[in-house]
């Protein structure tokens, strides 16, 4: 990810790119930015969380940049938004994707490092890939399969 000026960043002087020692961590500068999730709680029970409004012309651009990502393929972003929308609903899933776009955006800033792409199976793999399998062996078991796991020969 490269932040440039131009469609995809904001010309925003508080968000400038430069000095993002005014924000301490990430969760600042997305509150800041009014792209955090909202938390509606009451009773044990949660209601529908909104974010607050923020900065109009970083949500445009985040919610622009998020969209675009989320036709993407074989991207972490991308199968985050496809995670979220099939819970959420597509408004959901941008709008978390481009909370973790500001995020990333921040950490790249901070530590003047390039974005390192994670991959579409970061989000599977990142716990337990054996607790993982095992979750989908017991799951096509259910469905009434016969299931046997033989590991792939790796060639070099």
């Amino acid at each position: 990810m490269v932040m440039q000026r131009g469609n995809t960043t904001t010309d925003d002087p508080a968000f400038d790119g430069h000095d993002m020692t005014r924000f301490p961590t990430a969760r600042h500068l997305a509150s800041w930015a009014g792209r955090c999730p909202g938390n509606a709680e009451s009773a044990g029970k949660r209601g529908a969380g909104h974010m607050r409004k923020g900065s109009k012309w970083l949500a445009i651009t985040l919610i622009e940049a998020a969209s675009s990502v989320a036709r993407s393929k074989q991207t972490y972003l991308a199968s985050q938004y496809a995670r979220i929308k099939g819970r959420r609903g597509h408004k959901k899933a941008v709008g978390a994707v481009a909370h973790s776009i500001l995020v990333i955006a921040y950490h790249v800033l901070q530590r003047h490092r390039p974005y390192s792409e994670l991959g579409p199976d970061y989000l599977l793999l990142r716990d337990n890939a054996e607790a993982y399998t095992k979750r989908l062996v017991r799951q096509l078991e259910r469905l009434g399969h016969k299931v046997s796991l033989e590991p792939l020969a790796m060639s070099a």
